[in-house]
C-alpha cells in the first residue's frame, strides 16, 4: 500500500496529473480510466494545460469513463462523458474510437455494460484507473452493499445526487434514473490504480478504507488488496 499526502491542492493535482502524463509516455498505447466529480476536474484540466504547452503524442492511448449517468441526455452538463470531453478529452484532440464510455441512453442496458467492459478487455485490459473516493466510500456508482465481485452493471445511485439530476434534467419521477459503472472486479484488475481523495470531509472515510476490514459496506475498502494502488491524500 503506497500512501502520497499532498502538501497543498495544487500539490495533490500535478502529482494526479503527471501519473496520467507518466502513463502515457511510459505506454503510448495504455488504456486509462478516468473518474469524475469535484476531486478530479482540476487535475483533468492541469494534464491539458501541460500538453497545450508540452505537447507528447496522444494518438494512441484509450481513454475511458468509470462510470456514467443513465436515462439523461449525453449532452446534459452532469453526465460522465459531457465532463470528461469538456475537462480532458477535447483538449488532448482524442478520436471519438479512443474515448469509451458507458451510454446514457439504452434499450439494453445489461448488453452495452457487456460490450463496454469486453472493448476495454480487447485493448489490453486496464493500465491505469484514476479513481475517486465518495463520502461513504463508494466507488463509481459502486455503492455501499454493492458485490466486491461485481462486474459493469446499472446500479440506484444515492437519494441526494438523484434529487439534483431530476431537477437539472427535468427528468420526472416515473423515469428511472440511474449508473452505469464497472464493477468493483473490473476495478481491481486495473494493472495499477491511483485513488484520488481531498477535503475534511473525506476524513473519517479514509480512515475507513486503509484501515477498517475490507467489506462491502465501505467498498473502497477493497483496494487494500489491490498490489498496485497509491492513495494520493489532501486534507484540506
Amino acid at each position: 500500500m503506497k500512501i502520497t499526502i499532498a502538501k497543498s491542492e495544487k500539490e495533490f493535482d500535478c502529482i494526479a496529473a503527471w501519473r496520467i502524463i507518466g502513463e502515457i509516455l511510459n505506454k503510448p498505447e495504455s488504456v486509462i480510466g478516468l473518474s469524475t466529480g469535484r476531486t478530479t476536474g482540476n487535475l483533468h484540466r492541469l494534464v491539458g494545460e501541460i500538453y497545450s504547452r508540452y505537447p507528447f503524442d496522444v494518438s494512441s492511448v484509450t481513454f475511458f469513463g468509470l462510470d456514467e449517468v443513465t436515462n439523461v441526455p449525453r449532452e446534459y452538463a452532469g453526465a460522465c462523458y459531457t465532463m470528461l470531453k469538456t475537462e480532458l478529452i477535447d483538449t488532448l484532440g482524442i478520436q471519438e474510437d479512443n474515448f469509451l464510455m458507458l451510454p446514457t441512453v439504452s434499450d439494453d442496458f445489461d448488453k452495452a455494460c457487456k460490450l463496454f467492459q469486453q472493448e476495454i478487455e480487447s485493448r489490453g485490459g486496464i493500465d491505469l484507473l484514476i479513481l475517486g473516493l465518495g463520502e461513504n466510500g463508494h466507488l463509481g456508482f459502486n455503492q455501499p452493499g454493492s458485490p466486491l465481485g461485481g462486474e459493469t452493471w446499472v446500479t440506484q445511485m444515492n437519494t441526494e445526487l438523484e434529487e439534483r439530476i431530476r431537477r437539472e434534467t427535468n427528468t420526472p419521477p416515473e423515469k428511472e434514473l440511474g449508473g452505469a459503472t464497472l464493477g468493483i472486479r473490473n476495478i481491481m484488475q486495473a494493472r495499477k490504480i491511483v485513488l484520488v481523495a481531498k477535503g475534511a470531509n473525506k476524513a473519517d472515510i479514509v480512515r475507513k478504507m486503509l484501515e477498517g476490514p475490507v467489506t462491502p459496506e465501505v467498498p473502497a475498502s477493497v483496494l487494500q488488496l489491490h498490489p498496485n494502488c497509491e492513495f494520493l491524500l489532501f486534507n484540506t
